[in-house]
């Protein structure tokens, strides 16, 4: 039987083996060993190109049996190959070119045949003409013949299939519609309805969608969940508006608004966020939620008056991109199982410490999730609620009628809770609660803003509490900080020398073997994408706990621990180096320097 028309190659060159000649002259194209395909199990395919060996694919085959994906999916999530891995073993199993985005010369007139969304539902794009009437379509999976038909019926050209990785295509797509493209013809669009005498821009709620401000925000907030940004900032500094977006824990410039749409644009956004428009003088808060390419993401938003104009902070809360599970976190074995053993306790108190950013909460929500059982009464007070569980009574916050974390806590043990988790603990008041909520055979789980473990038992003591009571409550403080991952595409091999790590504070003995970030498309050339947590986990012991008793100094504190077998962030930070996970200045920026 012939291969279907999607199927059948481009061209018929020879192949050129299952490795690509990756030269100063390579075109980006990886042709396949045997044209047209065979009957091969993909994880047959995986094993022949050499990305995986076939224990752990069979390894892979078994886990796959329970758990209801793929065991190229489950290969892909343990790390054991990369999705350009498997996209090069899909075109193998099915005889076609493969396309390396970041080498390959997209022809852009091609690729805008289909528009951001037909792209993104079919995971597919147009990157080539072949003659008069072919289209090359790189597709993450060629066997999907509805998403040709669509294609080639949009387009009127004759599909031909390659295949590509499902990251390379996201990144692609995400180039089609540059932001300052739609700024531009924002700008252009407005300065139409300027010369035409069209209403002010607050009068937005009465407008059409397409109003050219409402497709501007629209874009910049689409195109700051796409890129995984966890804020949006939008500041005027007299002249325009600059957009910027904080990927992975990083604040970059997007794109400039002009002047003229500065108002325009702020006043969409307060509009989303059903706030007051014509209040410019003080600080307000919202909350809206949206949904993009098929899943709720919500924004949280505060606007600030400036001296060029009201500023606004858009925290994006997409829970579909949040890793709530501790095993995925990046915590070590050990830290984990002291970690484990502290919250799976029927009462104490459990701290999580770091600054704002360094993913305290969802440390607590992976914790709430392994003890979240039918038979415990889970009651949460945060502010805000950031992310809503199943099976869980979360209450927010609200200074303005009343309802502070003291106050809510207060009434949260009159209803018979059997785990407590503050959002966090910022006064006398709270942390006495805690704490003898603590003592009183309840397991309470909070954060706290210190800037390592053994400081928050001095931090408590700080704010009052009485050394004993903090000596009894606390079983085990967790420090953490989120470091940059780094490329696994282009990150380089290095030598770190031993003297100089020792001299920037890092306990190296001897010169380490690591990597640093190099900077390719598919990082966006900043060299990293992702990000993971680095910690110090201090359980409390009895030494530790006569310690806090005497009201004995952090550093003192700190020492014991040590000793006593604590690894300290910096340490944590080194062995994630070692393993090729992140770059020692990344470390060293996360954690300080001494």
């Amino acid at each position: 039987m012939p291969e279907p028309a999607h199927l059948r190659p481009v061209d018929a060159d020879p192949p050129a083996g299952s490795e690509p000649s990756r030269g100063p002259g390579w075109d980006g194209i990886t042709r396949p060993v045997t044209r047209g395909g065979t009957g091969r199990f993909l994880t047959d395919v995986i094993v022949e190109i050499g990305a995986c060996d076939r224990d752990r694919v069979d390894q892979a085959i078994e886990t796959a049996r329970s758990s209801g994906v793929t065991p190229e999916q489950v290969l892909v999530d343990q790390g054991a190959i990369t999705q350009e891995a498997l996209s090069r073993a899909i075109a193998e199993r099915f005889g076609l070119d493969h396309l390396d985005l970041t080498a390959f010369s997209v022809d852009m007139g091609a690729a805008n045949l289909i528009n951001n969304a037909a792209a993104k539902r079919y995971d597919a794009v147009p990157v080539a003409f072949l003659g008069d009437r072919g289209l090359l379509v790189a597709m993450a999976d060629p066997s999907n013949v509805l998403a040709v038909d669509d294609i080639a019926l949009m387009t009127g050209y004759e599909v031909r299939a390659a295949v590509a990785s499902r990251e390379d295509i996201g990144a692609l797509v995400s180039r089609l519609t540059r932001l300052d493209d739609v700024v531009a013809s924002a700008t252009f669009a407005q300065d139409e309805e300027d010369a035409s005498g069209a209403a002010e821009i607050v009068d937005l709620r009465e407008s059409a969608d397409d109003a050219p401000v409402i497709k501007l925000v629209n874009q910049i907030v689409a195109q700051a969940v796409e890129q995984g940004a966890s804020d949006i900032h939008l500041s005027p500094d007299g002249t325009q508006l600059r957009v910027r977006f904080r990927v992975d824990g990083v604040l970059t410039e997007t794109t400039t608004v002009p002047r003229r749409m500065v108002n325009g644009v702020i006043s969409r956004v307060k509009i989303m966020s059903d706030l007051d428009i014509a209040e410019r003088r003080v600080p307000q808060d919202g909350r809206v939620g949206l949904t993009i390419d098929g899943h709720a993401v919500d924004l949280r938003v505060v606007t600030l008056p400036s001296v060029h104009g009201e500023s606004i902070v858009m925290r994006i809360l997409d829970k579909s991109s949040v890793v709530m599970e501790l095993d995925k976190l990046g915590m070590a074995e050990g830290e984990l199982q002291r970690f484990r053993r502290a919250y799976q306790q029927a009462y104490g108190a459990v701290l999580v410490t770091g600054p704002t950013g360094s993913g305290k909460s969802t440390s607590l929500y992976a914790a709430l999730g392994e003890v979240n059982t039918p038979d415990k009464n889970i009651i949460t007070i945060e502010d805000p609620v950031e992310y809503q569980l199943t099976g869980i009574t979360q209450v927010q916050v609200n200074p303005k009628a009343g309802l502070s974390f003291a106050t809510g806590l207060r009434s949260m043990m009159r209803a018979d809770p059997d785990v407590i988790m503050v959002g966090e603990i910022r006064d006398r008041e709270t942390a006495q609660i805690a704490v003898e909520s603590a003592l009183t055979g309840h397991l309470v789980l909070s954060t706290l803003h210190t800037n390592d473990a053994p400081t928050a038992i001095t931090r408590l003591i700080e704010m009052g509490i009485e050394p004993f009571l903090v000596a009894s409550a606390l079983d085990c403080i967790v420090a953490q900080r989120l470091a940059r991952t780094l490329c696994s595409h282009c990150k380089r091999r290095v030598i770190l020398s031993g003297e100089v790590l020792r001299d920037s504070g890092f306990p190296a003995r001897a010169d380490v073997e690591g990597y640093e970030p190099v900077g390719c498309a598919r990082c966006g050339n900043t060299g990293y994408k992702g990000r993971i947590g680095l910690y110090e986990v201090m359980a409390m012991s009895e030494e530790i706990r006569d310690l806090t008793i005497a009201r004995a100094s952090a550093d003192r504190i700190a020492e014991t621990a040590v000793a006593q077998g604590m690894r300290r962030l910096r340490e944590d930070g080194l062995e994630k180096v070692r393993l090729g996970r992140t770059s020692i200045s990344e470390v060293a920026r996360v954690t300080g320097t001494n």
